[in-house]
Order: structure tokens, then sequence, then C-alpha cells
């Protein structure tokens, strides 16, 4: 599996671009032409969009990836949770609703891997104060996450990439929201 980060937009949001034999782009937040240039001078087959919310910060760009090609888009309007083999991954779909209410966590398994979006960031977590947001579903999210393996590399919305693990230790909001 080959993993891109390309960051986008003034809040330079992290797209992502994986890619075994066909490639998965994950919120496509802004200049969807640097998106599709990579996409392009890389040989890829864009196969699908996963995205993780519907902020505008993670699926600016969508459009311009669908013009570019017709794929399919998931998210938690057309994905329950539960294991989905997507684009030839093994995908769990985690409902972490808390940031706002369609807010999903993808954890590819085989890979150890977790695409956040806006759930969790290196030693923090998403705004709860927006519309939809909620500390009480944030609360139950974080509180489903800790029960994975600890190594998990999490890849945020924003940010650097950090580990499941690490989180828990250090990250404030996994002590104060635990149960």
């Amino acid at each position: 599996m080959d993993l891109k980060v390309i960051k986008v937009g003034y809040l330079e949001e992290n797209c992502y671009i994986i890619t075994k034999d066909k490639a998965i782009v994950i919120d496509p937040g802004d200049e969807g032409n640097k998106i599709i240039d990579y996409i392009r001078n890389n040989n890829l087959e864009m196969d699908a969009i996963l995205i993780t919310h519907h902020h505008d910060d993670h699926v600016g760009a969508l459009n311009s990836l669908l013009d570019y090609k017709k794929v399919k888009v998931y998210d938690i309007y057309n994905l329950n949770e539960g294991i989905h083999d997507i684009s030839g991954f093994n995908i769990e779909v985690i409902y972490t609703k808390g940031h706002t209410n369609d807010s999903v966590t993808y954890y590819f398994k085989d890979e150890n891997i977790m695409f956040v979006g806006d759930f969790i960031f290196e030693g923090s977590i998403g705004r709860m104060d927006l519309p939809t947001g909620s500390i009480n579903e944030m609360k139950e999210s974080i509180n489903k996450i800790k029960k994975y393996d600890k190594d998990i590399i999490i890849y945020p919305g924003h940010g650097n990439k950090t580990t499941l693990g690490k989180e828990i230790k250090d990250n404030y909001y996994f002590t104060y929201f635990s149960q």
C-alpha cells in the first residue's frame, strides 16, 4: 500500500490518497487540481472517495474530482458501521460523532491505520461548538475508539499523524471523557 498526504486549502486539510491496485481519495478538501494532478502524474486509477464528515474544508474539491472521474463516494449516509470491502481494502467504518453528527472513522485493519477526520488530532480533538457538534457524542466516540489496538497509526484531518496509544496516554480529552 502507498499513502500520500496532500495538504490543501488555507486550513491545510490533509487529503489522503491510498493505493493498492486502485486509489482511494479521503477528504478532498480543496484545490481539486492539485489532487487530480497527483493522480494523473502517478498514473493512478481513482476508484472511490471516502468522506469523514461534510465540513467544507473536507469536501470542497469533491465535485472537481467527480467531474474528473465518476466514482462511488462513501460517507455516513451510505455506509453502516462494520466491515466493508472498498477498492480491495478491508475497511471498518466506525461512527465517531462529536465534532459533527456525520463524523466517521475509517479503520484499515490490515494496514493498522485509521483516518479520523477532525475527530482526533495529535494532543487534541475536534471542536464540538459548531453546528451538529456534541460533547456527549464526543465522549461516547472517544470511549468507543479507546477499545482498539494502541499501536494503530491515526491520520487526522489536519496536522501530524499520531498513534492511538499516544493519544490515550497524553491527550487530555481522553482522560477528561473517560467513563
